[in-house]
């Protein structure tokens, strides 16, 4: 697994020890709002965080524990998804509320998204995006994506924005 680094985070593989940090995360109800409503149990976030190192093995890219440089401590997570019978290859992200304004979310998501057409050599990257999430929709938006279409994934109606990588390396210029 790669890791990717920035000026203040790391992009670094899943460790058993992130489970408190990660399960505190997912027992967020700002966090969970637009992830399914749903808060997990400590049970339920590591069956979440093995779904999530599972998908590195299968597909060899997934989403990535994000620490905070400084404080060394696990603030969420950023990458790719992309199981059976899913839309497309998809860049998401989720952090603890306690990081929310700082620009983090942005910071990591240009970095895998660089990742992604760079070194992935992905065509398109999407991401799938609750319809009342407008801080995601805002993200998405700085990030050069554009809205695509409506669609429901997995039982949930969502928007779905994208990039394809000529349009990304226009940006780069």
């Amino acid at each position: 697994m790669i890791e990717l680094e920035t000026q203040r985070l790391l992009l670094r593989q899943w460790k058993p020890t992130d489970i408190d940090a990660y399960t505190s995360i997912c027992q967020d109800p700002k966090v969970m709002k637009y992830l399914g409503g749903k808060t997990f149990s400590k049970l339920e976030a590591w069956r979440h965080m093995a779904f999530l190192v599972g998908h590195w093995h299968l597909k060899g890219y997934g989403h990535w524990a994000v620490e905070e440089k400084e404080s060394k401590k696990l603030i969420g997570r950023v990458g790719y998804l992309y199981p059976e019978d899913y839309p497309g290859f998809e860049i998401g992200w989720t952090l603890s509320s306690d990081f929310w304004g700082k620009g983090y979310a942005f910071e990591a998501a240009v970095k895998a998204l660089n990742y992604a057409f760079e070194s992935l050599e992905q065509k398109e990257v999407i991401s799938l995006i609750h319809p009342e999430n407008e801080a995601s929709i805002k993200l998405s938006k700085k990030l050069g994506q554009s809205y695509l279409r409506d669609q429901k994934v997995m039982g949930y109606d969502v928007k779905v924005y994208g990039i394809n990588q000529e349009d990304w390396r226009k940006m780069q210029n």
